[in-house]
């Protein structure tokens, strides 16, 4: 009795070990397409006044209407939370 309770932990114990080394594999990150990567490029260029390689709230704020609609046209906008509520 001892040996199969000992047995059923251990497989337990290898499922859980298994199931942890997996735990990417079901979200898999998007890869930005060529256009994507060279709209992103130029908006850092044109907007990133601080050059540190990412824009803060101040320098998005600055983004224009056009250059906003060219990035989710693009596929870089981000849906606000309300947003992605309603599309679920």
């Amino acid at each position: 009795m001892k040996k199969l309770l000992v047995a059923l932990c251990f497989t337990c114990a290898l499922v859980l070990a298994v199931q942890a080394g997996d735990g990417n594999q079901g979200k898999k990150k998007h890869e930005q397409t060529a256009e994507q990567k060279t709209l992103k490029k130029d908006m850092l260029a044109k907007y990133d006044t601080n050059k540190d390689g990412k824009l803060d709230k101040a320098e998005k704020a600055k983004i224009s209407a056009e250059d906003k609609s060219k990035m989710e046209k693009a596929g870089l906008g981000h849906k606000k939370k309300d947003e992605k509520k309603e599309t679920k």
